[in-house]
């Protein structure tokens, strides 16, 4: 049976906190906002890259979903419309627990990153093509760990009702 997930867009930056964190701007010229705890690794040398995305149309059908084990994973957008960050957390023996899926759309102007061993969709963009750095630290033979599930489907949300007036009914 398919599961349907409908992405949140009204969500606060700490329902996605246990996952990792939201990539944001400073809050006023001349500050920063340093996101450095989140790299690094013993053995482990940084990977910085781009990638490019084709766009999906929802619905989106998920079969797979990744982890990292050893280190976080960011993605910044680069030329992003918006896009789905999809998570799950894992059970007490590291499996995905597919129960707390949950997905996100965010806009092009937050970048996400993904906590060491937290579970995640493949990127996807919505809309058109999208571009991302992805900086993340590499190193083990088992820096990616991709298992299949049962297929899920990322739906788009119910469009907000829109009361019937007379004017729209004999239109």
């Amino acid at each position: 049976m398919t599961r349907d997930l409908i992405p949140r867009a009204d969500f606060r930056d700490q329902d996605f906190a246990p996952f990792g964190e939201f990539v944001d701007r400073p809050v006023a010229a001349g500050s920063r906002r340093m996101f450095s705890h989140w790299f690094g690794g013993a053995g482990l040398e940084p990977v910085f890259h781009t990638n490019s995305v084709r766009p999906s149309d929802l619905p989106v059908l998920l079969t797979s979903l990744e982890q990292h084990p050893h280190a976080a994973q960011c993605f910044v957008p680069l030329d992003i419309s918006q896009y789905l960050v999809t998570v799950a957390r894992s059970d007490a023996s590291g499996a995905p627990l597919l129960d707390t899926l949950a997905t996100f759309v965010l806009p092009g102007t937050r970048g996400v990153i993904y906590a060491k061993g937290v579970w995640h969709a493949a990127a996807t963009v919505l809309d058109r093509v999208g571009n991302f750095v992805v900086l993340m630290w590499r190193g083990r033979a088992d820096d990616d760990v991709i298992v299949d599930i049962p297929q899920h489907r990322i739906v788009a949300p119910a469009a907000p009702s829109v009361p019937r007036t007379r004017d729209r009914e004999s239109a």
